[in-house]
């Protein structure tokens, strides 16, 4: 396993991380869970990102659980709080109460001390944005989380958090976690330039279009009863002939490479240098050491070139 710099901070993170959305607590049973989270930390995975609205919490009391296991130095824990946890009009946002009250509980129920990174799960329109980055610098001063971040923010709203930050001497964020696979390439546009100009890395999810980038779908109409597409009306959404022809495609430059498809998805992440990490979920510890090999996986400019003639 590599590991790089995430963003401008000192922190190293595994280029294969572990996350828990959709997952752990959910439909993967807890055995298997536990499974994959000691294989992957088995493989040098020293990445786990999960978060409090996952499973309403009982992600987090799975990865926190299993972690145990492990020197708390040896790895970094993540995890998010934006999305509603309550009925109330302050159990959601970046509110000072709401993010204070979040981090307490995310602590208490992943049975840890500290959190290595914090995210805002997305951006609140609804709270000044000098409340949220001063209740985070808080945070930190207590030693409660080391890091910050924010999860699919626009490019202006992260220039705007590293300007007041600056202005008050605030601590910056270092991290920023979007969706981006081969399908959805939103963030090299804005969100990629803006980030390195910052020293905010990028710490992707989705990096396989929820499975599409397997190449275990052959086809619209024929969904494997145990894949998230069959669960999840969203997911299925994504999953077009179009899109399962181009799989079919890069399928054939995986096979010249002696790799899997979804390896070749993953370095192709991978080679962008502000990208630290891709975090993959799993249902089987048999996925963690399929995707750990994709770590160190170089692509030619050749390689590279074809994938884009492939992609449109």
């Amino acid at each position: 396993m590599e590991y790089r710099r995430l963003g401008g901070s000192g922190l190293k993170v595994s280029e294969i991380s572990l996350g828990s959305w959709l997952t752990y607590g959910g439909y993967v049973e807890r055995e298997n869970a536990e499974k994959s989270i000691k294989t992957a930390y088995d493989l040098g995975i020293n990445f786990f990102d999960t978060a409090n609205v996952y499973e309403k919490g009982a992600a987090e009391e799975l990865v926190g659980k299993a972690l145990k296991a492990y020197p708390r130095e040896s790895y970094v824990l993540a995890t998010k709080a934006f999305w509603p946890m309550g009925e109330g009009p302050n159990d959601r946002g970046l509110s000072r109460k709401h993010v204070m009250e979040q981090v307490h509980a995310s602590l208490k129920r992943l049975g840890h001390d500290y959190i290595d990174i914090f995210y805002c799960h997305r951006h609140d329109p609804e709270t000044p944005l000098y409340e949220t980055l001063r209740t985070i610098d808080d945070l930190i001063r207590q030693g409660k989380i080391l890091y910050a971040g924010v999860s699919e923010w626009q490019a202006s709203q992260i220039a705007e958090a590293i300007g007041l930050a600056d202005r008050y001497l605030l601590d910056r964020i270092v991290v920023n976690q979007p969706v981006y696979n081969m399908f959805n390439r939103y963030i090299e546009k804005e969100v990629i330039p803006v980030s390195e100009r910052s020293g905010i890395g990028q710490v992707v999810f989705s990096p396989l279009a929820q499975g599409l980038l397997t190449g275990k779908y052959t086809s619209a109409n024929d969904i494997p009863q145990d894949s998230r597409a069959a669960k999840l009306e969203w997911v299925r959404k994504g999953i077009t002939e179009e899109n399962i022809a181009k799989v079919k495609q890069l399928e054939g430059i995986a096979a010249e490479l002696g790799i899997s498809v979804s390896n070749l998805a993953l370095a192709w992440i991978l080679r962008q240098s502000n990208v630290a990490s891709a975090l993959v979920g799993a249902s089987r510890p048999e996925q963690v050491t399929e995707n750990a090999k994709a770590s160190g996986i170089k692509l030619s400019e050749d390689v590279l070139t074809r994938i884009e003639e492939i992609l449109g």
